[in-house]
């Protein structure tokens, strides 16, 4: 008997946006949710990426200059081989899919095969650069009207005009030209032999809505001049019209105080969203790279012999906001739920492990001031002689927790709720821009992240400058033979970020700070 075929999969058009991962919308983030395979072109921040499963196939079509470039062939092909197969597909696309973005013919072709599908619309280049740069698109005394260009005419265009610059040049607004860069000689010729003045104001944006966005005022005229000089390359958009003489000072993206600075977040993919989130809301350009991986321990049989006794404890001790989330879910799992907890005080190391607790509805009662192990063990100290006491841990760090707890007289259990393990392979554009000094910034937010990073990098993190999360943190660092140059006050990811803020801002200023651990 032959196998019926799995019914089609659904291909989903996703518009990504210029660059900034928070200009996706929220039917596109759901649609990367329930992808099974992502198709993505190599102008799509890779942040947005991580929003699809972990199961889900990752493809990129290539990169100028980097990898072979997807024909559009191939890429239709693709779409329909994976979504007869039964699986969804999410076909992520820069800006919008309908501006420039081909996605006409990958919706023909879906149609002419049956395949389902969906076209999420993205915030379109054109339209980003005027709120990113200041520069509008349209202006009640001097353009009623905007034209989105190419810069790259379809040679073998098969209906339609080729492009009307005489229409162009008369045009009573704005003219934005995407893909401008290689024919920018070609078309601004183009223009002004039809009658555009070469004095007419223009402006030229690169990368726009990232920490490296650049805007250089000039003319129609000396467009060309000005990408030779300053050797821009693409995504470059070129804005010609009397509004780009307007907005000098109303770009309020690249007056952030970590504008164009480069900072890696070195958190798990997972956990860096909150300290990344935070540097780029103050302007800078975050990459991501984890030192750490953190995952369930190979065996969970000690753990659960934990919960099992959990009546029996008169306070669980947790170290870090990773222990609390899997040792709650492993309660969870386990078929019980948080009224075990009840006869139990709570201990916390840090707002981090805090916040985490108050997500499952638990509140701690016992926080330090100070956000360290010798601290929480100095407020607990009076409370725990002759009590039972589960210290909730990773599977490596400092013994000093339960060590000073067992002095102060309490019967102490440790269990591995989560295992800690090193990332042994950078990303290699990252290492490479971190080679060449290119990172800004490399944030260090716990020990162990500190030694990996060390055995990743090794002499290359001497090439930028490190912030770190704690003061135990920072003597890791000193004994591995680097210095901090901005340590945090309080210790947490909000912390960290003004010690980064202040060390730009405050020449050679260098805080006093700590973390809550991985």
């Amino acid at each position: 008997m032959t196998k019926p075929s799995p019914p089609p999969g659904r291909v989903t058009l996703v518009g990504a946006g210029p660059g900034d991962p928070g200009l996706i919308t929220l039917r596109g983030s759901q649609a990367l949710a329930g992808a099974d395979v992502v198709m993505y072109d190599y102008l799509v921040n890779p942040r947005l990426v991580d929003l699809a499963p972990d199961s889900a196939e990752r493809i990129c079509l290539g990169r100028h200059g980097h990898s072979r470039l997807w024909k559009q062939s191939e890429v239709n092909a693709a779409l329909v081989e994976f979504a007869k197969a039964g699986r969804n597909v999410v076909r992520l696309k820069g800006g919008d899919p309908s501006v420039f973005g081909r996605g006409a013919e990958e919706l023909e072709v879906l149609a002419a095969n049956g395949i389902p599908f969906e076209v999420v619309p993205g915030v379109t280049a054109a339209v980003a650069m005027a709120s990113y740069t200041g520069i509008p698109l349209t202006h009640r005394d001097v353009a009623s009207a905007v034209a989105f260009v190419t810069g790259q005419e379809c040679a073998e265009k098969a209906t339609g005009q080729a492009i009307d610059y005489q229409a162009l040049a008369s045009f009573p607004g704005t003219l934005v030209f995407y893909m401008g860069v290689t024919n920018a000689g070609r078309w601004t010729a183009d223009l002004m032999a039809a009658g555009k003045p070469a004095d007419t104001p223009a402006a030229l944006v690169r990368r726009c809505s990232l920490g490296d966005q650049q805007t250089i005022r000039c003319t129609l005229g000396t467009i060309s001049e000005q990408l030779s000089a300053t050797k821009f390359r693409p995504p470059v958009l070129a804005v010609v019209g009397p509004v780009a003489a307007l907005g000098a000072n109303w770009s309020w993206f690249e007056s952030r105080p970590l504008f164009a600075k480069q900072i890696l977040v070195t958190r798990p993919v997972d956990q860096a969203s909150e300290l990344a989130s935070r540097l780029e809301a103050l302007g800078a350009q975050v990459v991501v790279q984890p030192a750490i991986e953190i995952g369930p321990p190979p065996s969970s049989a000690n753990l659960d012999a934990a919960l099992d006794r959990l009546g029996e404890f008169g306070w669980v001790v947790f170290s870090s906001s990773n222990g609390v989330r899997y040792f709650l879910e492993r309660l969870e799992k386990s078929g019980s739920d948080l009224r075990r907890l009840g006869g139990a005080k709570i201990a916390a190391i840090g707002p981090g492990t805090s916040h985490e607790l108050a997500r499952w509805h638990l509140r701690a009662d016992v926080v330090p001031e100070t956000f360290r192990a010798e601290s929480l063990a100095e407020s607990l100290a009076p409370r725990v002689q002759g009590e039972s006491v589960l210290l909730v841990r990773a599977s490596r760090g400092r013994e000093v927790l339960a060590e000073e707890l067992a002095k102060a007289g309490a019967r102490v259990t440790q269990v591995v709720a989560y295992q800690s393990t090193d990332v042994t392979e950078p990303d290699e554009e990252i290492a490479k821009a971190l080679s060449l000094g290119h990172i800004d910034w490399v944030t260090v937010t716990s020990s162990a992240i500190a030694r990996s990073l060390v055995k990743l990098f090794g002499g290359d993190l001497a090439k930028c400058k490190l912030a770190s999360i704690s003061p135990i943190t920072s003597a890791t660092l000193a004994e591995l033979g680097f210095r901090p140059a901005a340590e945090a006050a309080e210790y947490t990811m909000a912390g960290l970020a003004a010690a980064i803020l202040r060390a730009e801002t405050v020449p050679n200023s260098h805080g006093d700070t700590t973390s809550d651990g991985e």
